[in-house]
């Protein structure tokens, strides 16, 4: 499947976390090739804003491009959000788990903080893919699901453990999901995990050595179209052969029978430095 046959006209893609971030800048960038828009989250100025923003980015009609406020941390949102999007147009081309959440930190915070931040960032896109894959798979389009994870999700460096927990569960579950669809027969949807490096995103300020999150679509969209499943993003500041030398020091973690994490132990930060 190529992904110009999936990125034009007449198809739609479903962006959460869609009013700011990555998530707003995909959403340009699908709308810019002229497909239809739906774009995920929760209600307030910001998604309005966002979805102004988008529709001038559309070459066609602003009809092209919709709202659809939702809290995705809650079922009844999600059975909701598949029959509003499914009615307006009917069907699903592209489903782009995005959203997300960075509450709480440390292992003393409120369980109910770790709790929020596995619906949102976890089981929020479990969901969604539930709801969306049947009829993505039933019709005769090609069909994508890019869930986005995260570096951190793969390296776990201290200091954020809920986020790193549910980013390396959204990673494992990505990759099974993957699995099965390529073993579907006459398989029409692949999923891909992106994974962005250090984005400016929200209203923080812009950092020398981030990426603009439209520089991490542009890289995503390139990954798609090699059909990449692991679309591993650099920035101004970590080459790929960085992050490919972080990876593998942290997998031989394992292998060689260090402490976990040893990137950070006192014991091995000198000699990962070198390596990493």
């Amino acid at each position: 499947m190529a992904f110009s046959e999936l990125i034009k006209p007449g198809r739609v893609a479903l962006v959460t976390g869609a009013a700011s971030g990555i998530g707003r800048a995909a959403c340009r960038y699908f709308a810019g090739a002229g497909m239809t828009v739906a774009m995920v989250d929760l209600e307030g100025s910001e998604l309005a804003s966002a979805a102004a923003e988008v529709a001038e980015s559309h070459p066609e009609s602003a009809a092209h491009v919709e709202t659809f406020p939702c809290d995705l941390s809650t079922e009844e949102d999600m059975a909701s959000l598949h029959s509003k999007v499914i009615d307006r147009f009917g069907k699903v081309n592209l489903l782009m788990n995005n959203a997300v959440t960075r509450i709480g930190r440390g292992h003393e915070v409120p369980l109910d903080e770790w709790r929020h931040a596995m619906e949102v960032n976890f089981w929020a896109v479990v969901s969604a893919v539930r709801a969306f894959l049947p009829g993505m798979q039933a019709g005769g389009e090609p069909g994508i699901i890019v869930n986005v994870g995260s570096k951190q999700g793969i390296t776990n460096p201290p200091g954020h453990p809920i986020y790193n927990i549910t980013k390396s569960a959204l990673k494992a579950y990505t990759e099974a999901l993957e699995h099965e669809l390529r073993s579907s027969p006459g398989r029409k949807v692949r999923a891909h995990l992106l994974i962005p490096g250090w984005t400016t995103t929200g209203a923080k300020a812009h950092q020398p050595g981030a990426w603009l999150p439209d520089q991490v679509v542009e890289f995503m969209a390139e990954g798609l179209q090699h059909g990449d499943f692991y679309i591993l993003c650099p920035d101004d500041e970590v080459s790929t052969a960085q992050d490919h030398r972080r990876i593998l020091w942290g997998a031989s973690d394992i292998t060689e029978n260090r402490p976990p994490l040893s990137r950070w132990h006192a014991a091995f930060a000198d000699e990962a430095k070198k390596h990493c």
